[in-house]
């Protein structure tokens, strides 16, 4: 799949048609006469609309066919609500429909269950921005969208947060050429857990048998719960070298105490 091109099973997306603005009035004003072949006309001749929004979101994780049906749905339920004499374009009215539907089936069929009462609110928000983007050009203020769905402003990002995908601890998301450094290596470790005292002792052993720096990133990262990042400061040394330490004193760890 070219990474500036959408490709759709069985549509040659070279051949779409273009509808010029006085094209699409007038088969408005045919579709409001009752002719209904006006419609149709109306929406293959926007296909590329839909086509030119699907590229944010051409990647491996989605089906390209599926999102483009999911689109043309959106684009339709514009067509049937769009008033010619608000002076507006249509593809100025279709594209937060458009996205809006593709945004919900993604949502919909993540791997990650959310609440409905989250997901309804999240799409509230979603929809206020859009019409308010629409209508004044710019995105409305946390403040301004908390005041007209009457909720508190944290509600905001706590709602679209819980929207988006799921990412794997594993997760590679640095490279230097050497070790790689994952998501995991990012997260603070500040779980309390009951651990086998017998282990404890073999660990607080072994911590005293390994290179001093090596004793102070294990425990900065597995006692006190800091990131790499953090120590990296800390030490200041590059986080790619805290993660190569890091493994190192693993290792040295459990040839002491294995």
């Amino acid at each position: 799949m070219a990474k500036y091109k959408v490709d759709i099973t069985g549509i040659n997306t070279n051949d779409i048609e273009v509808l010029s603005n006085n094209e699409v009035i007038i088969l408005f004003e045919q579709l409001r006469n009752g002719d209904l072949s006006a419609k149709e006309k109306l929406v293959n001749g926007n296909l590329k609309l839909v086509l030119s929004i699907l590229k944010k979101f051409n990647n491996s994780k989605y089906n390209m066919d599926d999102l483009f049906q999911v689109g043309v749905i959106g684009l339709i339920k514009a067509i049937d609500n769009f008033d010619i004499s608000l002076g507006l374009r249509l593809s100025t009215y279709a594209v937060p429909l458009i996205i809006g539907e593709v945004k919900r089936y993604i949502r919909d069929n993540t791997s990650v269950r959310v609440s409905r009462s989250i997901k309804d609110l999240a799409y509230k928000i979603i929809k206020y921005q859009d019409d308010y983007l629409t209508i004044n050009g710019v995105l409305p203020t946390n403040e301004e969208v908390a005041n007209y769905l009457g909720i508190d402003e944290y509600e905001i990002a706590y709602a679209i947060d819980s929207l988006k995908d799921p990412m794997s601890i594993f997760e590679p998301i640095y490279n230097d050429g050497g070790d790689t450094i994952y998501l995991s290596d990012q997260i603070a470790d500040i779980k309390d857990v009951n651990t086998d005292r017998d282990m404890l002792i073999s660990l607080r052993k072994a911590l005293q048998k390994i290179k001093g720096r090596e004793k102070e990133i294990l425990i900065g990262r597995f006692i006190v719960g800091k990131t790499q990042m953090e120590i990296a400061d800390a030490l200041g040394i590059s986080q790619a070298q805290v993660s190569r330490i890091e493994k190192s004193a693993i290792q040295n760890v459990r040839k002491l105490i294995l």
